[in-house]
């Protein structure tokens, strides 16, 4: 008798995940995301990223965002500061190029987490064939490996009501070290989604990033 339960709880589960059609549903969330992005490009922003070793931070830097006229985003870093205090002489001069070096790292990093961000139509249509989806209470889920580099892993989360972003966590290779992060999104009160804050944990160097995004400003016509 469990048995029969058991199937009849199982088989619309089954049928549920079985209607999905993949190609409709990476054409939609393409649709939204793109739609989405065309509003977003009135829009510069900064983002601020501590870059914190071992519960400590030793990096602040600020990047301003913005969209040029092919439709490319566009990042420039506008400020930088260590609080790591610069000695004197040749030991002054070995810290700095370790400095620059962990900043490069930093910078790598972040620019890893964009590429999870801001897919491109092939790369979503790719992500959402081979992933796993799952729907529940009003939410999808995609999971899927091997996105962008072998070994990779990616889950998003999508408001089923406007297939817009709501999450996503990646695990991935900078180099051949360990890396993963999650991105968050919020919408303005005028309904457009926008990556919202980053956080990327890089073990290898016992290092962590907290970036958010802020300053919105639409641009002057």
């Amino acid at each position: 008798m469990k048995k029969v339960l058991f199937l009849i709880c199982f088989i619309p589960t089954m049928l549920c995940s079985a209607q999905i059609d993949k190609d409709m549903l990476a054409l939609a969330i393409n649709k939204a995301d793109a739609a989405n992005t065309e509003q977003l490009k009135a829009f510069i922003w900064k983002r601020k990223s501590d870059a914190s070793v071992e519960g400590t931070v030793k990096l602040t830097t600020i990047t301003e965002f913005s969209f040029d006229a092919t439709g490319k985003l566009q990042a420039k870093v506008v400020d930088a500061q260590s609080s790591v205090k610069q000695k004197r002489g040749i030991r002054g001069k070995v810290q700095q190029n370790a400095a620059e070096d962990k900043a490069d790292y930093v910078g790598k990093a972040l620019e890893l987490s964009l590429s999870y961000t801001y897919m491109t139509k092939g790369e979503l249509i790719d992500f959402i064939n081979k992933a796993t989806i799952t729907e529940k209470n009003g939410i999808i889920e995609a999971t899927a490996e091997n996105v962008n580099v072998k070994g990779d892993k990616l889950t998003v989360q999508i408001e089923a009501a406007t297939n817009l972003y709501l999450n996503k966590k990646f695990s991935s290779l900078l180099g051949k070290d360990p890396v993963d992060g999650e991105i968050k999104y919020e919408k303005f009160s005028s309904g457009i989604n926008h990556s919202s804050t980053t956080v990327i944990n890089m073990p290898a160097q016992k290092m962590k990033i907290n970036a958010i995004n802020q300053d919105y400003s639409q641009r002057v016509k």
